[in-house]
């Protein structure tokens, strides 16, 4: 996906519908989840304890689903490859918010992930004030049939 420079509200929404980011590759590994572990107080063996998570279904320690959640706004989301909003008078873009989030597969550690996003809806207030983005992330485990994570997410640019 190469990337594009969106700088109307109209160009924006011809996108719906349509794939518009790809990010680069992240390297999970337990150092990162230990950490996610200590600052969230979550030291659940499956994360935490190879040894023992060895002998669980999982045949490994496993990401947080938490941890996986909030690598889209962060380590997932830079660099990607796609649309780039940037309309005139922006001067701020937020996340806003969640509306649906579902954890569909483990992320082993040692697996690299990725996010992809589509555009699902933008909605623009009517005093101008913002615009909101809603787009489907789907997190996905290389090597993998089925993705780790679908999340609705929203952004908003405000003016």
């Amino acid at each position: 996906m190469s990337n594009v420079e969106v700088t109307s509200l109209e160009e924006l929404k011809g996108y719906i519908g349509q794939e518009t980011s790809v990010g680069p590759w992240l390297l999970v590994t337990q150092e990162m989840v230990n950490q996610f572990a200590d600052v969230t107080g979550d030291h659940y063996f499956v994360h935490t304890d190879p040894e023992r998570a060895q002998k669980t279904m999982f045949g490994g320690t496993i990401a947080h689903g938490f941890l996986t959640l909030s690598l889209i706004a962060g380590h997932l989301s830079h660099n990607s490859a796609g649309l780039k909003v940037n309309l005139p008078g922006m001067k701020n873009l937020v996340n806003y918010g969640l509306n649906r989030v579902r954890f569909i597969a483990p992320v082993p550690v040692g697996k690299r992930i990725r996010l992809h996003r589509t555009l699902v809806a933008v909605d623009a207030d009517p005093n101008g004030r913002w615009v909101q983005t809603t787009s489907e992330a789907t997190v996905e485990v290389e090597g993998h049939d089925r993705p780790a994570m679908v999340a609705e997410t929203l952004g908003r640019m405000y003016f």
